[in-house]
């Protein structure tokens, strides 16, 4: 078979880093994430949390190459020095993890 083994889909080898990244030289305002051995379903729920914070004026994300097991999330926010943005994502995505299975199912 051509893809890679099933294990590597979620194995990070040892002595790298699962998420890295590097700032665009041209804009001052774009950062670009690698999140190495995730997919859809990490890009999603990032983008959909960076979305609702004033700060940010652009997430996406994208799968390179669907035998390339890494997300590029691709973050624009008004101000660069601020790192409110990412920490208030950070606190939603953790209580979002500690809500009970119920709140998903039933919406309250």
């Amino acid at each position: 078979m051509n893809g890679p083994d099933h294990y590597e889909h979620f194995v990070v080898p040892q002595g790298t880093k699962k998420v890295s990244y590097e700032t665009d030289p041209k804009i001052i305002n774009v950062v670009l994430f690698t999140i190495k051995r995730e997919d859809h379903t990490i890009g999603n729920i990032l983008c959909m949390q960076l979305h609702k914070d004033p700060n940010v004026l652009f997430a996406g994300y994208k799968l390179p190459h669907p035998l390339s097991i890494k997300s590029l999330l691709e973050l624009v926010v008004i101000n660069p020095f601020s790192t409110t943005t990412l920490s208030a994502t950070n606190y939603k995505l953790y209580m979002m993890k500690n809500l009970p299975t119920e709140t998903y199912i039933h919406g309250e």
